[in-house]
């Protein structure tokens, strides 16, 4: 059953397939700080990364973001983007989770919010 899941599931980990092509084309080219590998074939022209856990875009930082789409040439472990010091640290998509950000009045929030200034609607 394992292998089944393997063979056709990409989003718990990667697939027999990509792990079939890593190992024959692909050249690690390093990790991030969530444990990501990241690799690229030996012409450069195909960049891809083996995510740590699940498959999930927002967890690549956006240096390894740049580098994965061309953008850079260089990879973060060579030349790593300069931060500026208003900068805020990356942080994952939490939609869908219990993280995720619930405004005051949504039908998430624990308790509603009073709306003291809403009337209902009544025809006359």
């Amino acid at each position: 059953m394992k292998f089944i899941k393997r063979l056709f599931t990409w989003w718990d980990g990667q697939t027999i397939g990509t792990q079939l092509f890593t190992w024959r084309r692909g050249q690690l080219v390093g990790d991030d700080a969530q444990g990501n590998r990241f690799y690229q074939t030996k012409d450069a022209k195909r960049r891809w990364v083996i995510y740590n856990g699940e498959t999930e875009a927002s967890r690549v930082s956006p240096d390894w973001h740049g580098w994965l789409h061309h953008t850079f040439r260089d990879a973060p472990t060579k030349s790593p983007l300069a931060h500026k010091p208003w900068e805020k640290p990356h942080q994952d998509n939490l939609s869908g989770t219990a993280m995720a950000y619930a405004p005051a009045g949504s039908i998430k929030a624990a308790k509603p919010a009073s709306r003291a200034d809403y009337e209902a609607w009544q025809p006359e």
